[in-house]
C-alpha cells in the first residue's frame, strides 16, 4: 500500500501554491467606496481578490461583520474610511477605530494572525492610494496563506458531573453552539 502521508503533504503544499486570498473590503460610502468608483472609472488595476461592500459610515461596522467575514472563508478584512476628522457622521471614524483596535486583539485571541485585519483611511480622490493598499494587503495575505485559526484548547466537560443535575432546557434554545472556521 502506498505511503498516503506524503501523498497529503504533497496535496495540502500545492493547494498553497494555488491560494489566492479572499479578502472582504468594508468601505465608507462618503470617502473609500468613492475612491474605489474612481479607481474603476479610471481604470486602475487592483487585486481581483478584493471584494467591496458599501457601508454608510466606517463607524457603523459591527464587529460581527469582521466576524462573520472570517467565519465564512475571508483571508482578510480590509476596512476604509474617511479621514480622521472629514467623516461626514462627525466621528463615525473614530467609533471604527475603537472597534479596530479591540477586534484585532480578539481576532488574535481567536488564533488568528493580527495582519488579516486591516483599517485605512482614504478619502473619495485617493483612487490611486487605494490600488497600493488593496495590492499591498492582497501580497500581505498571500505570504501568510489561508485563514488556519489555531483556536487553544479547552476542556469542556461531555456530561455533567457526578452527582450533578444537568440545568434544565430552555424551549427554543440549543446549548451547543457550532462554529465553523475554513
Amino acid at each position: 500500500m502506498p505511503d498516503m502521508s506524503t501523498d497529503t503533504t504533497h496535496v495540502a503544499e500545492a493547494r498553497e501554491e494555488e491560494f489566492e486570498p479572499r479578502i472582504v473590503a468594508l468601505f465608507c460610502n462618503w470617502c473609500t467606496y468613492m475612491a474605489a468608483d474612481l479607481a474603476g472609472t479610471s481604470r486602475m488595476r487592483y487585486a481581483p481578490n478584493v471584494r467591496v461592500v458599501r457601508v454608510m459610515c466606517s463607524g457603523r461596522i459591527d464587529p460581527q461583520f469582521v466576524m462573520h467575514a472570517f467565519a465564512r472563508g475571508a483571508d482578510g478584512v480590509l476596512i476604509g474610511g474617511c479621514h480622521p476628522g472629514d467623516c461626514h457622521y462627525q466621528e463615525g471614524n473614530y467609533k471604527a477605530l475603537r472597534r479596530f483596535r479591540l477586534l484585532r486583539r480578539v481576532i488574535e485571541s481567536l488564533g488568528v494572525e493580527k495582519e488579516r485585519l486591516r483599517l485605512e483611511w482614504i478619502s473619495a480622490s485617493e483612487a490611486d492610494q487605494l490600488r497600493k493598499v488593496a495590492d499591498e494587503m492582497a501580497a500581505d495575505i498571500r505570504s501568510l496563506g489561508p485563514l488556519r485559526a489555531r483556536v487553544p484548547a479547552e476542556d469542556f466537560p461531555d456530561a455533567a458531573g457526578e452527582g450533578e443535575e444537568p440545568p434544565p432546557e430552555i424551549p427554543g434554545e440549543s446549548r451547543v453552539k457550532e462554529v465553523a472556521i475554513p
